[in-house]
């Protein structure tokens, strides 16, 4: 059994030996969890107000104020809180009072010491599987499906196109590029559309952990394994179990975490930390890097059959100056993010706009959405962004030359057909992103309702629900 996190529990008893038997079970069992008693309800109430508890242990019978009243303060204070009551009057009358105010167990005295460790054990095995639970829904409440994440530019649409080919399989993934591309949001991308979506996906970057520390987060270590060890502990990899797991920056890894990192890739086992006993595990790694992974092979600094292992699907994510026709799109939805939603939606002018397309992003999607909202608190109360809103850097860039436009064939093209094939994206995609409701979408693209219905009418749109899923992303 696991704890995630450091739990507390209150113990209380009105008898000194009960609260030392109690305390001396916890301690031998339960070492992971720091424990506080009380000697009577009232005081227990007290601590109760002061600290948020994890768990309670209490007597029924007590005087002034009995177990009863402390256990309904406690679920009144702490609705998941583990609450054991303990009578040693073998009335089930008040053992069920207990269990009706929320109580998850009662013991009867006198109690097998062993009764009390399985109660405990079950139930936090209990409350951790519904914190899993919970988490697990939060986390696809966010799904990183394609209707969430924005772009529509010919790099991105080729990125969404491998996307839905490799999310089903289990193969492993490598994501490259700049530093705030978005590569993380491209993993979750590829696990939300995988047969793992109802599993964790579990991120760590390599790079901000401490070489020393990064074994043990990836592999979890045993008790006693080093100074400091008091108790087991999980890693990554068993956390992301029939999962996937995202290592962000595995450029960055030490050359003795790349020969573990190549056994799990291989053989899909590995020990934790001072332990010998062999963990297997069912897990999808998906690996992200902004450094060059093929030059720091030549170099020496990272392993040649480790990155021949990683790099099984290979995904380059391309910088903002290389897809500037996102940057509105992108602008647009950062500004409906930071704007103040009880007022009018703010806009930016042209200018403004094409000194942001003018930009070459050195900090990519990342430092955009900086700039924005930046942008927005720069305007105040005014409705519109101008460009000395925008940051120096942005203002003071010097002009780039207008790219020619690409493909153009030596026959010539319908400008009429390509611009009716603009707006069909367009409104596609802003239909799609507001889950088909023709107001918001109107007001997104700054069209009133009744011109949005026209073109949707005359683009052959007939309702959101007929639209193919729109491959636009938020990055």
């Amino acid at each position: 059994m696991s704890i995630a996190k450091q739990k507390q529990a209150l113990l209380v008893d009105d008898e000194d030996p009960i609260r030392q038997l109690l305390t001396e079970i916890f301690a031998s069992e339960f070492p992971e969890i720091q424990t506080s008693t009380a000697v009577n309800g009232r005081e227990a109430i007290e601590k109760l107000r002061q600290n948020a508890y994890d768990i309670l242990v209490t007597d029924l019978k007590m005087p002034e104020v009995d177990g009863l009243q402390v256990l309904e303060e406690a679920l009144t204070l702490y609705p998941d809180i583990i609450a054991i009551a303990i009578t040693g009057y073998g009335t089930i009358e008040t053992a069920v009072r207990a269990i009706k105010l929320g109580a998850f167990d009662y013991l009867q005295k006198p109690f097998e010491v062993t009764a009390l460790q399985l109660i405990l054990k079950r139930a936090i095995e209990q409350k951790e599987l519904r914190e899993e639970n919970l988490a697990l829904r939060s986390q696809l409440r966010e799904r990183y499906s394609f209707s969430n994440i924005i772009g529509l530019s010919d790099p991105m649409r080729k990125i969404f196109d491998v996307i839905s080919m490799i999310g089903p399989t289990p193969s492993t993934v490598l994501i490259t590029g700049e530093t705030g591309t978005g590569k993380e949001l491209i993993a979750r991308a590829i696990h939300y559309n995988s047969a793992r979506r109802d599993q964790k996906l579990v991120s760590i970057n390599c790079g901000a952990i401490p070489e020393n520390l990064l074994e043990t987060e990836l592999f979890g270590h045993v008790r006693g394994a080093f100074t400091g060890a008091h108790q087991n502990r999980i890693g990554k990899f068993e956390q992301a179990h029939r999962g996937s797991i995202f290592l962000d920056e595995i450029g960055t890894m030490s050359p003795m975490l790349q020969v573990k990192l190549l056994r799990v890739l291989q053989e899909r086992e590995f020990e934790r930390v001072g332990d010998n006993h062999t963990l297997k595990v069912d897990v999808r790694v998906i690996a992200a890097t902004s450094a060059d992974l093929a030059s720091l092979v030549h170099e020496g600094a990272f392993r040649e059959d480790l990155f021949y292992r990683l790099n099984v699907i290979p995904i380059a994510v391309p910088a903002l100056r290389e897809r500037r026709d996102d940057i509105p799109l992108l602008s647009q939805y950062f500004l409906k993010k930071f704007c103040d939603p009880t007022k009018e939606l703010k806009v930016i002018t042209q200018d403004a706009m094409r000194m942001l397309q003018n930009y070459s992003w050195p900090g990519n999607v990342r430092q955009l959405e900086n700039s924005i909202e930046r942008a927005v608190a720069m305007a105040g109360s005014r409705t519109q962004l101008h460009i000395e809103d925008l940051p120096l850097e942005v203002q003071q860039a010097p002009l780039q030359a207008a790219s020619p436009l690409p493909g153009l064939p030596e026959a010539g093209l319908s400008l009429d057909d390509l611009v009716a094939d603009t707006e069909r994206r367009m409104i596609s995609e802003s239909l799609h992103l507001h889950h088909g409701n023709k107001q918001k979408a109107a007001d997104f693209l700054r069209l009133n309702r009744t011109t949005l219905l026209q073109k949707m009418k005359r683009l052959g749109i007939e309702s959101p629900a007929a639209l193919p899923p729109a491959p636009a992303k938020k990055l």
